[in-house]
Protein backbone atom coordinates (compact mmCIF):
# COMPACT_ATOMS: atom_id res chain seq x y z
CA UNK A 1 0.00 0.00 0.00
CA UNK A 2 2.96 2.71 0.85
CA UNK A 3 4.40 1.66 -2.36
CA UNK A 4 1.21 2.49 -4.21
CA UNK A 5 0.80 5.53 -2.62
CA UNK A 6 4.15 6.78 -3.23
CA UNK A 7 3.23 6.16 -6.83
CA UNK A 8 1.29 9.01 -6.67
CA UNK A 9 3.05 11.24 -4.81
CA UNK A 10 4.58 13.54 -7.18
CA UNK A 11 7.88 14.18 -4.67
CA UNK A 12 8.66 10.54 -4.84
CA UNK A 13 7.70 10.09 -8.32
CA UNK A 14 9.86 12.57 -9.46
CA UNK A 15 12.85 11.15 -7.42
CA UNK A 16 12.21 7.56 -8.20
CA UNK A 17 11.60 8.27 -11.88
CA UNK A 18 13.53 11.71 -12.66
CA UNK A 19 12.40 13.62 -16.39
CA UNK A 20 11.61 10.45 -18.18
CA UNK A 21 9.11 9.83 -15.43
CA UNK A 22 7.49 13.10 -15.55
CA UNK A 23 7.78 13.15 -19.73
CA UNK A 24 6.01 9.24 -19.27
CA UNK A 25 3.00 10.70 -16.83
CA UNK A 26 2.35 13.94 -18.69
CA UNK A 27 2.16 11.98 -21.94
CA UNK A 28 -0.29 9.01 -20.64
CA UNK A 29 -2.51 11.74 -18.95
CA UNK A 30 -2.94 14.23 -21.76
CA UNK A 31 -4.87 11.46 -24.41
CA UNK A 32 -4.16 7.91 -23.14
CA UNK A 33 -7.22 6.48 -21.18
CA UNK A 34 -5.11 4.52 -18.30
CA UNK A 35 -3.52 7.40 -17.59
CA UNK A 36 -6.61 9.50 -16.07
CA UNK A 37 -6.07 8.78 -12.17
CA UNK A 38 -2.39 9.99 -13.08
CA UNK A 39 -1.16 13.53 -10.68
CA UNK A 40 -0.28 15.93 -13.64
CA UNK A 41 -1.15 18.80 -12.04
CA UNK A 42 0.97 18.18 -9.21
CA UNK A 43 3.64 16.94 -10.85
CA UNK A 44 3.97 19.34 -13.39
CA UNK A 45 4.14 21.85 -9.78
CA UNK A 46 6.25 20.15 -8.11
CA UNK A 47 8.46 19.14 -11.04
CA UNK A 48 8.85 23.96 -11.55
CA UNK A 49 9.61 23.65 -7.61
CA UNK A 50 12.06 21.47 -7.45
CA UNK A 51 13.83 22.74 -10.42
CA UNK A 52 13.76 25.96 -8.38
CA UNK A 53 16.13 23.90 -5.96
CA UNK A 54 18.47 22.50 -8.59
CA UNK A 55 17.34 19.16 -8.45
CA UNK A 56 15.78 19.35 -12.46
CA UNK A 57 17.27 21.46 -14.92
CA UNK A 58 14.22 23.99 -15.85
CA UNK A 59 15.75 24.62 -19.58
CA UNK A 60 15.41 21.09 -20.20
CA UNK A 61 11.92 20.05 -18.36
CA UNK A 62 9.72 22.97 -20.05
CA UNK A 63 10.03 21.82 -23.29
CA UNK A 64 10.04 18.16 -21.95
CA UNK A 65 6.92 18.28 -20.44
CA UNK A 66 5.50 20.22 -23.56
CA UNK A 67 5.91 18.27 -25.99
CA UNK A 68 4.57 15.32 -23.94
CA UNK A 69 1.25 17.07 -23.74
CA UNK A 70 1.02 17.94 -27.18
CA UNK A 71 1.92 14.17 -28.15
CA UNK A 72 -0.24 12.91 -25.75
CA UNK A 73 -2.75 14.93 -26.86
CA UNK A 74 -2.36 13.68 -30.23
CA UNK A 75 -2.05 10.06 -29.72
CA UNK A 76 -5.58 10.41 -27.57
CA UNK A 77 -6.84 11.98 -30.67
CA UNK A 78 -5.66 9.54 -33.07
CA UNK A 79 -7.55 6.78 -30.81
CA UNK A 80 -10.67 8.50 -31.13
CA UNK A 81 -10.46 8.61 -34.77
CA UNK A 82 -9.81 4.87 -35.26
CA UNK A 83 -12.15 3.57 -32.79
CA UNK A 84 -14.92 6.63 -33.32
CA UNK A 85 -18.20 5.50 -31.37
CA UNK A 86 -17.37 1.87 -30.72
CA UNK A 87 -15.74 3.90 -27.55
CA UNK A 88 -19.43 5.04 -26.44
CA UNK A 89 -20.21 1.00 -26.23
CA UNK A 90 -16.85 -0.47 -24.66
CA UNK A 91 -17.43 -2.48 -21.44
CA UNK A 92 -16.77 -0.93 -18.15
CA UNK A 93 -13.21 -1.59 -16.61
CA UNK A 94 -10.30 -0.32 -14.34
CA UNK A 95 -8.91 1.62 -16.26
CA UNK A 96 -12.14 3.05 -18.38
CA UNK A 97 -15.81 4.06 -17.23
CA UNK A 98 -18.38 5.56 -19.54
CA UNK A 99 -19.39 8.32 -16.49
CA UNK A 100 -15.31 9.68 -17.67
CA UNK A 101 -16.91 9.62 -21.10
CA UNK A 102 -19.91 11.65 -20.19
CA UNK A 103 -17.90 14.20 -18.71
CA UNK A 104 -15.86 15.25 -21.14
CA UNK A 105 -18.90 14.88 -23.55
CA UNK A 106 -20.76 17.11 -21.02
CA UNK A 107 -17.29 19.85 -21.61
CA UNK A 108 -17.68 19.63 -25.12
CA UNK A 109 -21.32 20.24 -25.23
CA UNK A 110 -21.12 23.50 -23.30
CA UNK A 111 -17.75 24.93 -24.63
CA UNK A 112 -17.25 23.70 -27.83
CA UNK A 113 -13.76 23.18 -29.79
CA UNK A 114 -12.39 25.42 -26.38
CA UNK A 115 -12.45 22.24 -24.69
CA UNK A 116 -9.55 21.46 -25.56
CA UNK A 117 -7.63 24.13 -24.06
CA UNK A 118 -10.24 24.02 -20.88
CA UNK A 119 -9.83 20.86 -19.92
CA UNK A 120 -6.06 20.74 -19.86
CA UNK A 121 -6.79 21.97 -16.18
CA UNK A 122 -9.41 19.47 -15.07
CA UNK A 123 -8.04 15.67 -13.80
CA UNK A 124 -9.98 13.06 -16.12
CA UNK A 125 -11.61 15.26 -18.81
CA UNK A 126 -8.20 16.16 -19.61
CA UNK A 127 -7.71 12.69 -20.85
CA UNK A 128 -10.59 11.94 -22.67
CA UNK A 129 -11.30 15.49 -24.00
CA UNK A 130 -8.91 14.35 -27.01
CA UNK A 131 -10.44 10.97 -27.59
CA UNK A 132 -13.43 13.10 -28.05
CA UNK A 133 -11.94 15.26 -30.58
CA UNK A 134 -11.38 12.48 -32.75
CA UNK A 135 -14.67 10.58 -32.35
CA UNK A 136 -16.28 13.74 -33.47
CA UNK A 137 -14.30 14.33 -35.86
CA UNK A 138 -12.66 17.49 -35.32
CA UNK A 139 -9.92 18.40 -38.17
CA UNK A 140 -6.62 17.76 -37.39
CA UNK A 141 -5.63 21.12 -38.31
CA UNK A 142 -7.80 22.82 -35.79
CA UNK A 143 -7.46 20.32 -33.02
CA UNK A 144 -3.65 20.72 -33.29
CA UNK A 145 -3.93 24.23 -33.05
CA UNK A 146 -5.94 24.10 -29.18
CA UNK A 147 -3.61 21.37 -28.03
CA UNK A 148 -0.78 23.48 -28.87
CA UNK A 149 -2.42 26.45 -27.11
CA UNK A 150 -3.91 24.20 -24.09
CA UNK A 151 -0.24 22.35 -23.80
CA UNK A 152 1.15 25.56 -23.57
CA UNK A 153 -0.58 26.90 -20.64
CA UNK A 154 -1.08 23.60 -18.56
CA UNK A 155 2.10 22.22 -19.33
CA UNK A 156 4.46 24.72 -19.37
CA UNK A 157 2.46 27.41 -17.10
CA UNK A 158 2.01 24.95 -14.24
CA UNK A 159 5.92 24.13 -14.25
CA UNK A 160 7.03 27.54 -14.83
CA UNK A 161 4.13 28.65 -11.75
CA UNK A 162 6.67 26.39 -9.47
CA UNK A 163 9.66 27.18 -10.34
CA UNK A 164 8.60 31.06 -10.10
CA UNK A 165 7.07 30.86 -6.19
CA UNK A 166 10.22 27.76 -5.68
CA UNK A 167 12.47 30.89 -6.71
CA UNK A 168 10.46 33.64 -4.91
CA UNK A 169 9.66 31.79 -1.43
CA UNK A 170 12.57 31.32 1.24
CA UNK A 171 12.91 27.24 2.41
CA UNK A 172 9.81 26.15 0.02
CA UNK A 173 11.08 23.04 0.62
CA UNK A 174 9.92 23.24 3.95
CA UNK A 175 6.14 23.98 2.28
CA UNK A 176 6.10 21.43 -0.06
CA UNK A 177 3.37 19.09 1.12
CA UNK A 178 1.35 21.67 1.73
CA UNK A 179 1.43 23.45 -1.16
CA UNK A 180 1.19 20.01 -3.08
CA UNK A 181 -2.21 19.17 -1.28
CA UNK A 182 -3.75 22.22 -2.11
CA UNK A 183 -3.30 21.91 -5.69
CA UNK A 184 -4.61 18.34 -5.52
CA UNK A 185 -7.76 19.95 -4.03
CA UNK A 186 -7.96 22.73 -6.33
CA UNK A 187 -7.43 20.68 -9.15
CA UNK A 188 -10.49 18.27 -8.25
CA UNK A 189 -12.84 20.99 -7.49
CA UNK A 190 -13.98 21.36 -10.99
CA UNK A 191 -14.48 17.49 -11.46
CA UNK A 192 -16.24 17.48 -8.62
CA UNK A 193 -18.62 20.73 -9.56
CA UNK A 194 -18.97 18.46 -13.06
CA UNK A 195 -20.20 15.47 -11.60
CA UNK A 196 -22.79 17.05 -9.09
CA UNK A 197 -23.86 19.18 -12.41
CA UNK A 198 -24.23 15.62 -13.90
CA UNK A 199 -26.23 14.04 -11.35
CA UNK A 200 -28.65 17.23 -11.41
CA UNK A 201 -29.14 17.01 -14.71
CA UNK A 202 -29.61 13.05 -14.48
CA UNK A 203 -32.17 13.52 -11.87
CA UNK A 204 -34.12 16.46 -13.66
CA UNK A 205 -34.92 13.66 -16.45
Amino acid sequence: MKEFLNILDPISLIHAVGLLGIFLVVFAESGIFVGFFLPGDSLLFTSGLLASQGILNIYTLVPVVFVAAILGDNIGYTFGRKIGIKIFTKEDSIFFHKDHIARAQHFYEKYGKKTIVLARFIPVVRTFAPILAGVGGMSYQTFLVYNIVGAFFWAVGLTLAGYLLGNLVPNIDKYLFPIIGGIILLSFLPVIREVFHILKEKHKK
